[in-house]
């Protein structure tokens, strides 16, 4: 397939302020500030080859995010201190029902939930994300069809339950489905950009990710230059122009 991940997108109120929040979480840097979107950048050491990029939208947030990011911690000490400063930024704890875990369940400062993980080996060289986490009904199938459009090939099953995929570099984050009956609901908030490189044909990658499964979406934009589909399960997604 002709496409990769170049972004991670989260829809904001405030979006400045929520790039300021997860840049000092993180660590990162804010590398783009234009009016329609701010994008936080990771250190090459991280070995993310994604932004996370931060749009302006109208709609507030009213259900659980089904794509959500899980950070890393090398230590016990090390997880204190990243919910400490998540909570010190702005965040704060939430009860999405996950019971007694060794994770810390946080959402940042508009209700966009996250983990910080206790320390794991299979994160121990990500970086400060461990992972992208999407809920799925069906994971292994789900994990097939983004392993087809990224280039991504599965690393990692454990039964029906989760799924993982990592970059060919096998650096930076892990993208992972999780098994989630849950019922999609509303646009999500949280999604993926892929885009084909740069001087490739974007009519044909598009035409190539629709026949690998892809669904085209109604978003009322014809006239933007990038596509809006959706990936089996109707969780949304972008085929950028070539970069």
């Amino acid at each position: 397939m002709n496409t990769r991940l170049v972004n991670l997108v989260i829809d904001a109120a405030r979006p400045r302020v929520l790039a300021d929040f997860w840049a000092a979480l993180l660590g990162w840097r804010v590398a783009i500030e234009e009016p329609d979107e701010v994008d936080v950048r990771a250190p090459e050491t991280d070995g993310w080859d994604l932004d996370l990029v931060f749009v302006p939208v109208p709609e507030a947030k009213v259900v659980k995010n089904r794509v959500h990011l899980d950070l890393a911690s090398t230590t016990p000490e090390h997880q204190e201190e990243l919910v400490a400063r998540a909570l010190n930024l702005g965040g704060r704890r939430v009860d999405i029902g996950q019971g007694a875990v060794p994770w810390v369940v946080l959402a940042d400062p508009e209700g966009n939930e996250f983990c910080v993980l206790e320390p794991r080996e299979q994160y121990a060289d990500t970086g400060a994300v461990a992972s992208i986490l999407v809920d799925s009904r069906s994971p292994a199938q789900l994990a097939d069809f983004w392993s087809g459009i990224t280039g991504w090939p599965v690393r990692s099953r454990q039964g029906e339950v989760i799924v993982g995929l990592r970059a060919p570099s096998a650096r930076g984050p892990w993208l992972e489905f999780l098994r989630n009956d849950d019922v999609k609901q509303v646009k999500n908030r949280v999604h993926l950009d892929v885009a084909p490189p740069m001087g490739a044909d974007h009519a044909a990658a598009v035409s190539e990710v629709l026949a690998a499964g892809a669904l085209a979406a109604d978003v009322g934009a014809p006239s933007l230059p990038w596509r809006v589909l959706t990936d089996p399960e109707g969780n949304e997604f972008c085929v950028l122009t070539p970069r």
